[in-house]
């Protein structure tokens, strides 16, 4: 009988300094978005069962391949990109197109110490809490880190960059720099844009969990697996993470909570040991329905938690920088976020629209499915934390 080859590990052993699910292991699912020209390396990421992908994307250069947005270089995602580099050469760049998200800056060190001939280069205005460190004492490579537009830009003849910031947020600066990779039409982007699939992603598959935790109505309903517990899970769980606090989420009391946590069968670590404070009610699905367009499909949209929290009062920097991408017309075809649905056909014209829809509409709403996210602005904005006139 042939020898089973052991699997590559998942194993992801700085998770503590970010400790998201699912923590230390960390399954990635790879898949082609262009032929021969750009892949996506995804894993799951949240607090507790609420997770969401989040995506590495690899652009094939002439003489190489560069990371954007890197994720935890595990085993697995090693040995896949080595698959990557046999075929098409090897990583000579890798890119943290961010200043504020963590969750991208934390791989990095890890992810430039596997590929020690690579460049590393950061979007400018990093920063670091509660200490302001230098990027060195964080793990990035001294002799071999760049800032984007300050040291120039990296192969310039095959993408161009185009920042969205700095914006001030009082403890730091929030700027990402999308990427045009010219030669498929692809622009990459990290947070700023995203759309969401009425269906759940391919990379619940091999651990539906998270979603089955959501998809039931009480804590003692054990959770089974079947495509509608699936769908369910997933509305809910996009829910959370775009408003935190939904509006059609109430929080049962504590004893209804401890009551329900007690039914044998959902006393182990993967149910939360029976854990659930959610009720949700009556026609909470069209509070989902809400972020896909009309057709009920993905549509182009600022993140809801991104436009209350870092672009409520950014509104006119956040047009400029849509207008100034729309002009890429000719090149654009795709879009590339590191969150959700990917790749999204996407043109200049659709990147107008989406900003006179943002001009037309109420901006970061304070009602409804908002008012959550609303009250911790209020909240940030009274203590100081965040300006109240954040420049740009």
């Amino acid at each position: 009988m042939p020898v089973e080859q052991p699997r590559p590990s998942q194993r992801w052993p700085w998770w503590p300094l970010l400790p998201l699910y699912p923590y230390g292991r960390r399954r990635t699912l790879v898949r082609t978005l262009i032929p021969a020209q750009v892949w996506s390396f995804e894993q799951l990421q949240g607090i507790f069962h609420v997770a969401v992908p989040i995506r590495m994307t690899v652009l094939r250069l002439r003489e190489g391949l560069l990371l954007y947005a890197p994720v935890p270089p595990t085993g697995e995602v090693l040995e896949e990109l080595r698959a990557l580099e046999r075929r098409y050469g090897p990583v000579l760049t890798i890119v943290l197109p961010t200043s504020s998200g963590l969750e991208h800056k934390l791989p990095v060190p890890a992810m430039a110490r596997a590929f020690p001939s690579a460049e590393v280069w950061v979007s400018p205005q990093q920063w670091s809490f509660p200490l302001k460190l230098p990027l060195p004492w964080l793990g990035f490579p001294r002799s071999r880190t760049r800032v984007l537009l300050e040291d120039g830009l990296p192969h310039g003849d095959e993408l161009s960059w185009h920042p969205l910031g700095p914006l001030d947020l009082g403890t730091g600066t929030f700027l990402e720099v999308a990427c045009l990779h010219r030669a498929s039409g692809a622009l990459l982007v990290t947070d700023a844009l995203v759309a969401i699939a009425p269906e759940p992603p391919q990379l619940f598959e091999a651990d539906p969990t998270p979603l089955l935790f959501h998809g039931r109505e009480r804590g003692d309903q054990p959770l089974i697996d079947t495509p509608e517990h699936r769908r369910i899970g997933w509305w809910r769980t996009v829910l959370f993470a775009s408003y935190l606090r939904p509006g059609s989420l109430e929080v049962a009391g504590l004893m209804e909570v401890l009551s329900q946590a007690l039914k044998p069968g959902l006393r182990r670590p993967g149910t939360y040991f029976g854990l659930y404070p959610f009720r949700w009610s009556p026609g909470w699905e069209e509070e989902f329905k809400a972020l896909l367009s009309p057709r009920g499909e993905p549509r182009l949209q600022v993140a809801p938690v991104l436009e209350r929290l870092v672009f409520p009062r950014c509104r006119e920097a956040l047009l400029t920088w849509l207008e100034s991408l729309a002009a890429l017309q000719q090149q654009l075809r795709w879009l590339v976020p590191a969150h959700y649905e990917a790749p999204v056909a996407c043109s200049g014209d659709d990147l107008l629209a989406l900003a006179r829809s943002i001009r037309d509409r109420p901006w970061a709403a304070s009602e409804g499915s908002w008012a959550y996210l609303a009250g911790i602005d209020r909240t940030l904005v009274r203590w100081g934390v965040v300006p109240s006139e954040p420049g740009a």
